[in-house]
């Protein structure tokens, strides 16, 4: 019982467990269906806003290899370069900005009618003497006729670091963001343009062929929306520049996925979460059913168990732990019932009483264990040879008792004869030890109402040991005039 018991235990925990263990696979593969989603979608979002870039970008090469083709031009001309930059892309401005250096500065100011103005800390003022500048024409006037034409961004500390950067790596160059001159948040590109034919091999090189640089202006708010176009409205999205978000919630989002976008030297990240993400519903589900699954299980196992160890109970209470027979407290159940049985339908029945020859030499001579194992053999022989409706206990020691229910006096006693020559001829395992011999008493009931348990049982008593004292080995039929022998002694 123990071993079915822990048996069950362990298939209960392994419903548990596997429950639970389908619950938690069912739960990441479904985490990992919606991250390899998310994560394409900021993937597709990344690209869509770096094409678009890139195109703008790629456009700005051109026109800084036009620029450098044609040598001096006006600003119409650079607007007619120009215009096609703006009609497809991100940029929202474009900008031919030359290098002037000092002694070129008075003959800039007299081409353009206004002198060069930078950024103060009170507006626009005329910029200082320095050995270059790279001013950036208005294309329309804001203060009237004396209107400033020129803005350097030499003196602009946001700007000036990578339009040298530009010039001596010979690429196109990306601020982080800044405010736009034209307006809104953004960044600039910045792509060198050397004289034509002019050797750009070395740093030194690139800085004594600079003629200027073509700029481009990327509003935030136009990547943002190229990114967007490539992803599900619902989605949030964050452009991220080193630890902040430059468009987009604020903060960290929960659990995003994320793709870098390049925008010609500088490397953005473009965050992406998805609202959609999956149920606990279905895993928990699982996990629920699963444990209730094997709750159910454990309480029909500890129901069994407890029914099985109470019939364990109940048998122990009456069975003789040695043989298996039934024990003293049943037997006169069992016979009480034979003997009501009996007097409802007229009948008789009859009771056995059985006791060994010379036992206690057996015990003395070969030890208990050897008396223990002749008393199971016994058993076995009653067993044999009784009837499935007779009951068979053993009372003690070497005492035992068969009740014979619908047994007539003749019938008792060829069942009592059976049982005498079954034990005579029986070998006990091992040369030892003799056959052994049994003395048989028999009492009837039925024909008596007025008969009790403690007269038959007395009755069939008496007559084995009138058997036991007419020589062993001897059966005898209980008189209530007389103890007669019916059965003459074997021996």
């Amino acid at each position: 019982m123990r071993l079915r018991f822990w048996i069950g235990l362990v298939a209960v925990l392994l419903i548990a467990a596997g429950s639970v263990t389908a619950a938690l696979v069912v739960h990441a593969n479904d985490e990992s269906n919606f991250h390899e989603m998310q994560q394409d979608e900021a993937t597709r979002s990344a690209r869509q806003a770096e094409a678009v870039a890139s195109l703008s970008v790629g456009q700005l090469a051109s026109a800084s290899a036009f620029v450098q083709a044609e040598g001096t031009f006006s600003e119409h001309e650079f607007d007619v370069v120009a215009k096609p930059l703006l009609e497809e892309g991100v940029l929202s401005g474009a900008a031919y900005i030359p290098r002037v250096a000092a002694s070129q500065r008075a003959a800039f100011e007299r081409r353009y009618g206004a002198p060069i103005f930078e950024k103060g800390p009170k507006g626009p003022r005329r910029a200082p003497r320095r050995s270059v500048y790279f001013p950036i024409a208005y294309a329309v006037s804001q203060h009237g006729s004396a209107a400033p034409v020129g803005y350097d961004f030499t003196a602009d500390p946001g700007r000036a670091p990578f339009l040298r950067r530009a010039r001596d790596e010979g690429q196109a160059v990306a601020t982080p963001s800044v405010q736009l001159l034209i307006g809104g948040l953004g960044i600039n590109v910045y792509r060198p343009v050397y004289r034509d034919g002019a050797q750009t091999a070395t740093v030194a090189q690139r800085r004594r062929a600079l003629v200027g640089f073509v700029a481009g202006a990327f509003r935030i708010k136009d990547l943002a929306h190229a990114a967007l176009s490539a992803v599900p409205h619902a989605v949030s999205v964050q452009l991220r520049l080193g630890g902040g978000s430059v468009v987009g919630a604020q903060g960290q989002l929960e659990d995003p996925d994320s793709a870098p976008v390049h925008i010609a030297d500088r490397t953005w990240l473009l965050v992406v979460r998805d609202p959609n993400r999956p149920s606990v519903s279905l895993p928990l589900a699982l996990a629920v059913i699963g444990i209730a699954m094997a709750a159910l299980l454990g309480a029909l196992i500890l129901v069994w168990s407890r029914n099985e160890r109470m019939e364990e109970l109940q048998r122990e209470a009456s069975e003789d732990p040695l043989t298996g027979l039934k024990n003293r407290r049943r037997f006169e159940e069992d016979l009480q019932l034979a003997m009501a049985r009996a007097r409802r339908e007229r009948t008789t029945g009859a009771l056995l009483m059985l006791d060994l020859d010379h036992f206690k030499q057996v015990n003395d001579t070969y030890g208990h264990p050897a008396g223990d194992r002749l008393i199971v053999e016994v058993a076995d022989v009653l067993r044999r040879r009784g009837r499935a409706s007779d009951s068979l206990a053993r009372l003690g020691g070497d005492e035992f008792a068969v009740v014979l229910p619908r047994c007539t006096p003749v019938e008792a006693l060829l069942a009592a004869e059976g049982i005498a020559d079954a034990i005579r001829e029986h070998q006990p395992p091992g040369e030892e030890i003799e056959p052994v011999t049994a003395c048989i008493g028999v009492a009837m009931f039925g024909d008596h109402a007025r008969s009790s348990i403690a007269s038959v049982v007395s009755e069939a008593d008496s007559a084995m040991y009138a058997a036991k004292d007419s020589g062993r080995d001897a059966i005898r039929v209980f008189d209530p005039l007389a103890i007669r022998e019916d059965a003459p002694p074997s021996n």
